[in-house]
């Protein structure tokens, strides 16, 4: 019933905001998104936008319609990427964006499954921060990633769950807080924090600053080098804490009232120009169980 121009036209129309827009964004002519909306309107009887104002507005039908038609979209996306793969190869070569914050000390082991049953696989490794490594899937300079939840993922990128990493609050041995058992989490606002961010200063969906002052790395191993140095408190993964802690150049902050504990979800994404490529499938696959076996080493 509807062209995937029509649905394009639409779609782009409710994210850019106006039809001249859209129309930059797809490089055509304004004439021809607003015709292309027209003939949806004409189709189904009913009009997609108010146009009474300066800028179009959804109507009630056009917000029902919407999501079928952004679901169009991203099917139609899958469908042209998988034709696309099989007119290619077999499988496509992988390469894997990490966030270094995730134990992976089996890694080897994974890759060594995925190079028997494909010889020819040509491998590389990017260490990012998680929201980093969502844009490195989306511009598809990585085909996979492995990184702590996020609640915001392109509509072009698949993902699934591998399991749990457990953070806590840390302080240098030597920090004023350290001497203290925080009767309330107000006190950490009187020092300085040290915050993960990403490398366009995105802050992850789980880790958040409170202090008024703080400094920001995009790797876990410096955030432990700035923490255990005394510069300030903050949250890492206990696995990465752990040696700092058994050399006691750093504790885990003691709270009266609250457990500062939590566990981040691991998921392993990728973008769906892979989706059915089996040595990725074979990979997913393979991180499942190095994961599983690094939580219950």
């Amino acid at each position: 019933m509807f062209s995937i121009e029509q649905l394009e036209a639409f779609v782009t129309t409710v994210e850019q905001g106006s039809f001249s827009a859209a129309a930059r964004k797809l490089h055509k002519v304004q004439s021809a998104i607003s015709q292309h909306v027209m003939n949806i309107e004409i189709d189904c009887g009913f009009e997609l936008f108010d146009r009474s104002s300066r800028y179009p507005k959804l109507t009630l039908h056009g917000q029902r319609l919407l999501p079928y038609a952004k679901a169009s979209l991203i099917q139609h996306q899958r469908l042209l990427n998988c034709a696309q793969q099989l007119e290619h190869s077999d499988f496509q070569d992988i390469t894997l964006a990490v966030d270094e914050g995730i134990p992976m000390t089996q890694l080897s082991a994974a890759l060594t499954a995925v190079c028997e049953r494909y010889p020819t696989l040509r491998f590389e490794c990017l260490t990012a921060s998680s929201i980093d490594i969502i844009a490195l899937v989306k511009q598809q300079r990585a085909t996979m990633g492995i990184m702590f939840n996020e609640v915001s993922l392109d509509d072009n990128i698949d993902f699934e769950g591998l399991g749990s990493v457990e953070f806590d609050v840390y302080v240098a041995s030597h920090h004023a807080l350290a001497q203290e058992t925080v009767p309330h989490l107000d006190m950490l606002r009187l020092h300085r924090q040290i915050v993960i961010r990403s490398k366009s200063s995105e802050m992850s969906s789980f880790q958040h600053a409170h202090s008024p002052e703080v400094w920001f790395a995009d790797s876990h191993y410096i955030l432990l080098e700035l923490i255990s140095s005394g510069f300030g408190w903050g949250m890492l993964p206990k696995h990465i804490a752990l040696p700092a802690l058994e050399s006691s150049k750093l504790i885990q902050l003691r709270s009266q009232f609250e457990n500062l504990s939590w566990h981040a979800n691991i998921d392993v994404i990728q973008h769906q120009a892979v989706s059915h490529c089996p040595a990725h499938t074979f990979m997913r696959h393979q991180l499942r169980m190095l994961l599983n076996a690094e939580k219950q080493s």
